[in-house]
């Protein structure tokens, strides 16, 4: 009765946030935009399965993953050596970002838009290589107690230096490619991973602030490794053309149908490895009872469950729907609806964000309430709002680019993490990473191609890509802003959360 309470509450909070996705859709279908029939019905079953999804989903991580990366960080704690911790980070963050669906997704698109120019398989590995090599460093962050704010400055100069180097294109690529790997399966077990190790140092206040920023340095990872893998290679210019406004197919059931094995093996993949991990750590390390087990195996089974629910729904329902909006939306004559319509889509959709529930609840709980899980949500909803509408305006100017927006955002991102609360620093590049999951890599970037495919001038590529970096980085500066009034609120009242 318990699980099924819960259940019942994430459905609820589910479809309070999808809904107004939905909404949005068929106000446009009725005002700007008109959509074919069939591709809104199957807009509508996608929604459904998104819902019914995500709720399932987010019941499984609290039962089964979440449990599992605590565990195995108070493992790792307990042996406090060097060598363990490092050789750890490797093994887990290649073996959780190999796996992970968004960074399928995103790789899949990619190797799409360039005709097979940049290979899926080749962004998987690489992607993932960077994300063990920046989650070992994390971990040894964490342990050490090397401050947060010092280490993202030599990891963002260390990107700004091999920026110089990189191609437009693949600039956004690798920004692009940080925010799809801390994706729905990579950022609950990362996060439950840095509360494991936290939690087992005497110090509770050097505790609650390191079970915050592991994310932050792992999605430091594929912009490195993705740009050294540019250089390296000297890729030459990318372009592409694609047919947003022609959908791939008139029938309503036969996406979904097409869905199921491409997704339930991609899920499979992305659980088999955690699984094995748990039951090898069980055997050696962990000793937990049968009844703590056959409730991780019960998680996981509902993980798999909503995952492939969930990602069924984006592709089959979203994806063309995405697509077809922006296309349609930016060959009006007036491109302020393509800004306006483009924040609007950012603001709601970051909310059917499922790493976001992860994230949001995770810090509420860590700080014993201090900082409201809905105050989070709505800094991230307007900072993902500003992402999106900014990226609708690159696509429309084509004197702006992807640089001009992120150098300066990061250089106040990371100016801000050295006056503001620690606390919300870890926060706050935490949501980066975040913000930006599946509905993003689906809908979102669909949305951002099709506009890109309709403006005159405009690279696909350059960018259509490019948008989850922004998506990325916004919730940065918003949540340290919101740091900063939780610090005036504190000092007024005497206490100063640090």
């Amino acid at each position: 009765m318990v699980h099924l309470s819960v259940l019942v509450y994430k459905l609820k909070e589910v479809l309070s946030s999808v809904l107004p996705i939905t909404l949005i859709v068929l106000i446009l279908n009725f005002t700007l935009i008109p959509i074919d029939t069939f591709l809104l019905v199957r807009f509508v079953i996608g929604g459904v399965l998104i819902i019914l999804g995500l709720s399932i989903f987010l019941f499984g991580v609290d039962l089964g993953i979440t449990p599992i990366g605590n565990v195995m960080g108070s493992t790792i704690a307990k042996k406090n050596r060097l060598l363990i911790v490092v050789v750890a980070g490797l093994m887990l963050g290649f073996i959780i970002s190999i796996a992970e669906p968004d960074l399928h997704i995103l790789a899949g698109q990619v190797d799409f838009v360039t005709a097979g120019m940049v290979a899926k398989e080749n962004i998987v590995i690489v992607v993932s290589v960077g994300i063990a090599a920046m989650l070992s460093l994390g971990l040894v962050r964490i342990v050490h107690n090397i401050p947060l704010y010092r280490i993202l400055t030599v990891l963002y100069a260390i990107i700004l230096i091999l920026a110089m180097f990189t191609s437009p294109e693949f600039l956004a690529i690798s920004f692009d490619a940080s925010g799809a790997t801390t994706g729905a399966m990579t950022v609950p077990f990362i996060l439950a991973l840095a509360i494991g190790i936290s939690i087992m140092k005497k110090d509770s206040k050097a505790s609650e602030k390191d079970s915050f920023g592991l994310v932050a340095i792992a999605s430091t990872g594929p912009i490195i490794s993705v740009m050294i893998m540019s250089i390296i290679a000297k890729t030459e210019t990318i372009t592409a053309k694609l047919e947003y406004n022609k959908p791939t197919s008139t029938s309503i059931i036969e996406p979904f149908i097409q869905q199921i094995t491409t997704i339930a093996f991609e899920v499979f993949i992305a659980l088999l490895p955690i699984l094995i991990i748990f039951l090898i750590f069980q055997r050696i390390s962990f000793k937990l009872t049968k009844k703590a087990i056959r409730r991780i195996f019960i998680g996981i089974v509902f993980t798999f469950i909503g995952l492939v629910m969930f990602l069924i729904g984006v592709n089959a329902g979203f994806m063309d729907v995405g697509g077809l909006i922006g296309y349609s939306i930016a060959s009006l004559d007036n491109k302020a609806y393509l800004v306006i319509i483009g924040f609007v889509l950012g603001f709601v959709t970051i909310l059917a964000e499922p790493a976001v529930y992860v994230l949001t609840h995770q810090i509420e709980d860590v700080t014993s309430g201090y900082v409201k899980r809905k105050v989070v949500l709505l800094a991230l909803a307007i900072g993902v709002g500003f992402a999106v509408g900014l990226s609708m305006i690159r696509i429309i100017v084509p004197g702006i680019h992807l640089w001009h927006y992120l150098l300066p955002g990061y250089l106040i991102a990371l100016t801000m993490s050295y006056i503001v609360p620690k606390l919300f620093v870890g926060i706050a590049f935490d949501s980066g990473g975040v913000a930006s999951g599946p509905m993003t890599a689906t809908f979102i970037l669909a949305f951002a191609h099709g506009a890109a495919d309709a403006v005159e001038g405009a690279s696909i590529v350059a960018d259509g890509f490019g948008m989850i970096a922004m998506v990325a980085l916004t919730p940065l500066i918003a949540l340290q802003i919101l740091g900063f009034i939780y610090k005036i609120k504190s000092q007024k009242g005497g206490i100063e959360k640090t």
